[in-house]
């Protein structure tokens, strides 16, 4: 970003908008005047001219921090290769199976069995039906007859975390 960065603030003042650029030394400088911890969420909150004599500080602190992960659409390859690079076989040409692509959110009701329960999480479609649900107990293979669509796969993986609250090791001076 650093080799980019002037070039990149040049180009964009040129729209006749004000733009600010920024050293990594001063959203540190900010973050530790403030007392706050080092995350990605704080460290984008510190990041601009604060002056700190005058009283400006962070006043809202996020309670939750979206994440996401990208984790794919899965293979587009129609042919898995052996070690040579000789195709070994050949997958099918659709990847939607029974109603369900891989990477879809669904939830499973099992009715009987060892993994007898309500389960959520990412599938991994299969073409007899019996698909694999990654749950955080592990991969259990379901029958499409058990499961519900909760989300579509985009290629994306959602989740939410605490984030950490703002330091009581507030430096004075």
């Amino acid at each position: 970003m650093n080799a980019t960065r002037w070039q990149l603030t040049e180009t964009l003042s040129d729209l006749g908008k004000p733009v600010h650029a920024w050293s990594g030394g001063r959203t540190k400088w900010n973050r530790s005047a403030m007392g706050l911890e080092k995350t990605h969420t704080l460290d984008a909150l510190s990041v601009g001219r604060l002056n700190h004599q005058s009283g400006d500080a962070i006043v809202r602190f996020p309670g939750q921090v979206l994440i996401v992960k990208a984790t794919g659409r899965g293979s587009y390859a129609r042919t898995t290769p052996d070690r040579f690079g000789f195709p070994r076989f050949r997958r099918a040409r659709t990847k939607q199976h029974f109603g369900y692509v891989t990477g879809d959110l669904v939830r499973a009701h099992v009715p009987t069995g060892k993994w007898a329960g309500t389960w959520t999480g990412r599938i991994s479609a299969r073409a007899r039906g019996q698909h694999s649900l990654t749950t955080p107990r592990g991969r259990i293979n379901v029958s499409h007859r058990n499961l519900r669509l909760l989300q579509r796969g985009d290629g994306y993986g959602y989740s939410t975390r605490q984030e950490l609250s703002e330091s009581t090791s507030q430096k004075t001076g």
